[in-house]
């Protein structure tokens, strides 16, 4: 496998699709954490600018509670419990007493439990979704294909605003 110079996962530039989805939501995965990397409890609890309340820290509460609700709530039919209860419903309030490492772990889990749960699916598998979210989505099924894009999309995102974070945090840029 080739790797970017600090470590990360290149998606191969041929690949059938399964492994061409997988690949790009692990480079997604592996930035979000070089976006953490070498930040103290306080660095990744600061906020970028006013009015955003968004943090390094919330960002990795927030995507720890996505993984849960796309592999363990929508695609295997789980009823559990939020990652971090009082971070509230979208997961980005800061938990008190949450260390990054703690909440870097805690997502790591979810990581691990979405790979576990997906492993020997198709993906042409359905997973069910919310009524809430069957409304928007216009159905309430959607196929782990569709959820391994969701992700990826996801996570593209949110590391645009960990990019920014981090910038503001101690210059440090790319990636």
């Amino acid at each position: 496998m080739t790797t970017t110079p600090d470590g990360r996962p290149v998606p191969p530039p041929c690949a059938d699709e399964r492994t061409m989805l997988e690949s790009w939501l692990e480079l997604h995965r592996a930035t979000l954490v070089l976006k953490c990397e070498g930040l103290d409890d306080a660095q990744a609890r600061t906020a970028s600018v006013e009015p955003s309340r968004m943090t390094l820290l919330g960002l990795v509460q927030h995507l720890a509670e996505v993984e849960r609700t796309w592999f363990q709530r929508v695609f295997a039919a789980r009823e559990v419990p939020r990652v971090h209860p009082e971070s509230g419903d979208d997961g980005f309030a800061l938990v008190p007493g949450l260390t990054l490492e703690r909440a870097l772990a805690d997502w790591r889990a979810e990581v691990e439990g979405g790979r576990s749960l997906t492993a020997d699916a198709g993906l042409d598998d359905l997973g069910v979704l919310s009524p809430e979210n069957a409304q928007v989505a216009g159905g309430k099924e959607v196929s782990l294909r569709w959820i391994l894009v969701h992700l990826i999309e996801e996570y593209a995102r949110h590391n645009g605003h960990a990019d920014l974070l981090r910038e503001r945090l101690d210059g440090r840029v790319g990636a």
